[in-house]
């Protein structure tokens, strides 16, 4: 009585053979068996399970080993084909999984291996798929966990991709400078031509004042009717404005350069009477030209004795102690 009557747990199936034929599959619950004649053979668990394979070596098409760790997660959705369709179904889905793992990465480059998992993983479900059918098992996903290239290889990848860091960064901060720069500019353009408008606007206003007050001034003198001592004397107060211009030149001339000159034409008049006793005729004088070439002073000599000791200059007719010009 106890062997003929069995308990089955949820999740589980019992395959019950009669006289070591197949008969049938136990469910979950309470179940009879005849005693003796009939013999559970197997107890399958069809819960989805997860299988971790060990790191695997692939050649990929550019002639580079890496290791691929795969997760494969199945489940038993026919408990008599597991049975007695195949020896071992887990050890028989790794091998799969390894096999088909190799044909596909090995259509890939390194590259295209490390940036294409999910069409890695698309192709080793199709593939899985179909031939884990007749086996009652469904692979339901294939994750890869890891793709590990050679040392070297990732010594040189680590190279470029610092390499493709440092060329980001420097062309970031390039276009951060030409973008400062450009700014830079407009906004000395802007300020430039806002100086130019202020400038323009005011030289317009300043204009038009001088304009207004020369009219007012013009109008005012033409209603005063002045006359030509008051013009003069308003000439005479606005010379002193009109020199004192950075443009003039103003020249010192003092009287000691007009005595030497009146003593040098009177020496020259003394040896030209060769003592005859003859007055000499009054002799002109040119003086030097005063720096700026514009005038010269005139000095004249009188005719001096023959039996003077030295010649006696005459007065020099000149303006003024001091002449300015």
């Amino acid at each position: 009585m106890a062997k003929s009557i069995r308990i089955v747990p949820q999740q589980q199936a019992y395959i019950v053979e009669r006289l070591g034929r197949y008969r049938k599959t136990l469910g979950a619950g309470l179940n009879f068996l005849v005693p003796v004649i009939d013999s559970v053979r197997a107890k399958v668990d069809l819960r989805e399970r997860v299988v971790s394979f060990p790191p695997q070596p692939v050649i990929t098409s550019d002639n580079l080993v890496v290791s691929i760790d795969t997760v494969l997660y199945y489940q038993v959705t026919n408990p008599a084909d597991a049975t007695y369709n195949i020896e071992n179904y887990l050890q028989g889905v790794e091998q799969l999984t390894v096999t088909t793992l190799r044909n596909v990465v090995g259509s890939l480059d390194l590259e295209k291996a490390l940036t294409s998992r999910d069409e890695i993983n698309r192709a080793l479900r199709v593939v899985l798929d179909e031939a884990t059918g007749k086996w009652g098992i469904k692979v339901t996903r294939v994750e890869i966990k890891a793709i590990e290239p050679p040392p070297s290889i990732r010594d040189s990848m680590e190279k470029q991709m610092r390499a493709e860091r440092d060329r980001r960064a420097a062309i970031l901060t390039a276009e951060g400078v030409k973008q400062s720069q450009i700014l830079n500019a407009e906004g000395e353009q802007q300020a430039a031509i806002l100086r130019a408008q202020g400038s323009r606007q005011a030289r317009v206003l300043e204009a038009e004042g001088q304009a207004k007050a020369i009219k007012e001034v013009f109008d005012a003198i033409h209603a005063a009717n002045p006359d030509e001592k008051l013009l003069a004397y308003q000439y005479l107060q606005t010379l002193p404005q009109i020199a004192a211009g950075p443009a003039n030149k103003i020249w010192m001339i003092p009287a000691e350069l007009t005595r030497a000159l009146d003593s040098f034409s009177g020496a020259m008049s003394g040896l030209g009477l060769g003592g005859g006793g003859e007055k000499a005729a009054p002799a002109k004088a040119e003086a030097p030209p005063v720096e700026g070439g514009e005038r010269a002073i005139e000095a004249h000599a009188l005719p001096v004795p023959q039996e003077a000791p030295e010649p006696v200059p005459a007065p020099v007719e000149r303006r003024a102690e001091g002449d300015v010009r």
